[in-house]
């Protein structure tokens, strides 16, 4: 039998194949495809034009609309109507109504619906978050969505992998943010252009599934097409509880054959942030001392989790958000919302001077709940600081970690946590 990598065994799975070759094209059928409020009424429109009543699989499809809710006018309302309006001629489409929507790539892993070996597809680039719970997943265009609705298959092309293995303990502040960022930083945003990315060593056994969560988010950021971490005990934990559906552990075969391999060694690391504008352009935090900032924004599907904002609250806890920067945080589902209520994080936020938001996208990209006017800067927690990505095209967007935004927050600039938990704060 051929040796495979752990991408390479999820798709022989899915196409019904013993063996899969990097470079080979295949017809699957995904377990889960999902579109947001954005992608989703194109892919309702093109499935619709085909004339087609029915919904191949439509307890697979999964529409989740958190770009732009609340909806924040006319067109973002309608854009709902229209999911809205499919879910209820196609019953079984999951829906996620105001009250219990989360942002999407946040919400379908606590809520269990993915599994390790699923293949899942989704109409949003950052899909590729669900590897993180040993699944297969890539984002895809709305029209090929549609061809799922019609068919309940994709066509995929097996990604060839680069090995990334973390190896060394993590030091005080560093976070799955930070050495996602490492590993953009040292590849460039295209040097995994296509590629899958399989995460292992020590330093990645050590965290947390929600910091695998954000590394596999990111994968993207390099030009991905998945970012995958072979399921295990944390796996098993994080699931115990959400479904009861079975699910198998599947591992890459010890003498797979990989593209490239990448070794990083996070003793001695700091906390990392992105300077504008590629999540490639990678410096320590303290090295960016005189960057002052105009806002901080604390949430997402890269970092909106209770850990995240458990981070960024130790941070702001006693302290103040500097005079002239907004801080805005937001939970990225009701369930982080309601924990975050329970355990007093509000409190922290709303005592530093910070916002706090209902689950959405909002700023991320541009879209509410923070636009930064010209010549702004903030520092966020997100995924992508390209030129416009959070307003006026003159604004900047830095990435950082939780911890690494809250500080920033009280410094008034660019700073590590460090500085602040020191006692140095507000430019001192």
């Amino acid at each position: 039998m051929k040796s495979m990598t752990l991408s390479e065994k999820i798709l022989a799975r899915a196409a019904g194949v013993p063996a899969v070759t990097p470079g080979e094209f295949l017809l699957v059928e995904p377990d889960l495809g999902l579109a947001n409020d954005i992608t989703a009424p194109i892919a309702i429109e093109e499935f619709e034009k085909t004339g087609v009543r029915q919904v191949r699989h439509p307890e697979k499809v999964w529409l989740v609309p958190d770009h732009f809710t609340p909806n924040k006018d006319i067109l973002s309302a309608e854009q709902v109507r229209v999911m809205r309006e499919f879910s209820g001629r196609h019953p079984g489409v999951h829906f996620f109504e105001q009250g219990e929507v989360g942002v999407e790539h946040a919400l379908l892993p606590e809520i269990g619906a993915i599994l390790p070996g699923m293949v899942a597809v989704g109409a949003d680039s950052h899909t590729c978050t669900y590897g993180a719970l040993g699944a297969f997943a890539a984002g895809m265009g709305s029209t090929d969505l549609a061809g799922f609705f019609l068919t309940g298959k994709a066509w995929l092309r097996v990604p060839p992998t680069i090995r990334a293995v973390f190896t060394g303990s993590l030091g005080p502040w560093v976070t799955g943010k930070d050495l996602i960022l490492a590993l953009i930083g040292k590849i460039s945003v295209s040097g995994a252009t296509y590629r899958a990315i399989e995460f292992s060593g020590p330093a990645i056994d050590s965290l947390s599934i929600e910091a695998r969560l954000t590394m596999a988010n990111m994968a993207v950021e390099a030009g991905a097409k998945n970012g995958i971490f072979a399921a295990d005990e944390k796996t098993a934990a994080y699931l115990n509880g959400r479904t009861t559906r079975p699910w198998a552990a599947l591992r890459a075969d010890p003498d797979a054959s990989c593209e490239r391999l990448v070794e990083i060694d996070v003793t001695g690391m700091e906390p990392l942030v992105a300077l504008p504008h590629l999540p490639e352009n990678v410096r320590p935090a303290r090295e960016t001392r005189d960057m002052k900032i105009d806002q901080v924004v604390i949430g997402s599907c890269t970092n909106g989790r209770i850990e995240d904002l458990r981070q960024a609250a130790e941070v702001l806890r006693g302290r103040k958000v500097a005079a002239g920067v907004r801080c805005i945080v937001i939970p990225a589902t009701p369930r982080v919302y309601r924990e975050a209520l329970r355990e007093g994080l509000f409190e922290v936020f709303l005592d530093a001077g910070a916002v706090v938001s209902t689950p959405t996208c909002g700023p991320c990209l541009g879209g509410h709940m923070g636009i930064l006017a010209q010549g702004e800067r903030c520092v966020s927690t997100t995924n992508r600081n390209f030129v416009g990505r959070m307003g006026h095209r003159t604004s900047e967007v830095i990435l950082a970690s939780p911890a690494t935004a809250a500080a920033s927050a009280v410094a008034g600039r660019v700073a590590g946590p460090s500085e602040v938990m020191d006692g140095r704060r507000n430019g001192g």
